[in-house]
């Protein structure tokens, strides 16, 4: 090899290919875990690559990291105050209109419940005649008298809006799942069947107002109290339709299961709502919240418990099978 004039030898010349195919470009594996490099290209351990995003550019793509952020922006913490304003000048609006023609206070009072009170208001109205007191608890003023009646949350006997309304929406909702199990399920179905359960509830209400005017009663609370009383009938109803519908292999409430079953929670809500409503239709001048309602004469008095008895049986009887059958 020769060398050029300052003693260094020439660069070597390698041929160069004319047909140049393409060879994959073959990654390299990733480093170690818990190195360096592995921090600055966004490389995890086995087991914690579980967001994508967070292994895409590095540092690129946190969403939970651009979450914290959102929230710690100035900006967003006036919206969420500007939004929590907004709900309760909303709810304050709304509770002022209704209160209107609702006493909104009054109303709360029927939904004060407690878990332990609606399993036991349950089995009081399936299994009546185990109840031995159905007299109402009465709160003691300061002066050892007694004021108003205590909530649903504190005496079994006190009626309640809850069960109620839950009995109803629970019975529309078993109505279309038994309908839409044997093919026959239909969207309208929910309204029908929503309507037909309110116009029962209301024109029963409007028949015991009718009869409480006739028959001279009135109460503070009555109204409430015979809304509350007229949704009870939706326990005995829904368990009437399980229980058929399971023991008669899905052929409905017909057959004589279901007229078993029927009979039988017809009675104990007819037997609660003759107990029950006994010191509303039934008032005496015993110094009771109620008002001033006495039993002018002993007429009156039967009238009165005549109407009561229709109301438990004769009526009961009519609507809930309207609503079993429906």
């Amino acid at each position: 090899m020769q060398r050029n004039t300052y003693g260094q030898s020439p660069p070597l010349h390698h041929p160069v290919p004319q047909h140049v195919s393409t060879v994959p470009q073959l990654r390299s594996p990733p480093p170690p875990p818990g190195s360096a490099q592995s921090q600055q290209q966004g490389y995890a351990p086995t087991g914690q690559q579980g967001n994508p995003y967070q292994q895409q550019g590095g540092t690129s793509g946190n969403v939970f990291g651009a979450y914290g952020q959102f929230m710690n922006d100035p900006t967003a913490q006036v919206a969420a105050q500007f939004g929590q304003t907004a709900f309760k000048q909303g709810q304050e609006y709304v509770e002022q209109n209704i209160g209107r023609y609702v006493n909104v206070a009054a109303l709360k009072h029927y939904f004060n419940v407690s878990n332990s009170y609606v399993i036991n208001k349950l089995f009081l109205v399936l299994f009546p005649w185990r109840h031995k007191g159905w007299s109402r608890k009465q709160a003691v003023g300061a002066n050892g008298q007694e004021g108003w009646y205590l909530s649903p949350r504190d005496d079994i006997n006190s009626p309640d809006m809850y069960i109620p309304v839950m009995g109803l929406v629970t019975y529309v909702l078993l109505s279309t799942l038994i309908a839409g199990l044997k093919g026959a399920f239909n969207p309208e179905l929910l309204g029908v069947t929503a309507t037909t359960g309110l116009s029962v509830v209301i024109v029963e209400i409007i028949a015991l107002k009718l009869g409480c005017y006739l028959l001279s009663i009135s109460s503070q609370s009555q109204l409430f109290d015979l809304i509350a009383y007229s949704g009870y009938k939706f326990v005995g109803i829904i368990v009437t339709i399980t229980v058929a519908e399971i023991l008669n292999g899905g052929k409905g409430t017909g057959g004589w299961i279901g007229w078993a079953v029927f009979a039988y929670t017809f009675s104990a809500n007819a037997l609660f709502l003759l107990r029950s409503l006994k010191y509303v239709l039934l008032p005496e001048t015993n110094g009771q919240p109620s008002g001033p309602m006495q039993t002018d004469s002993r007429a009156k008095r039967n009238q009165r418990t005549q109407f009561l008895f229709f109301y438990s049986y004769i009526v009961q009887l009519f609507f809930m099978w309207v609503l079993t059958r429906a």
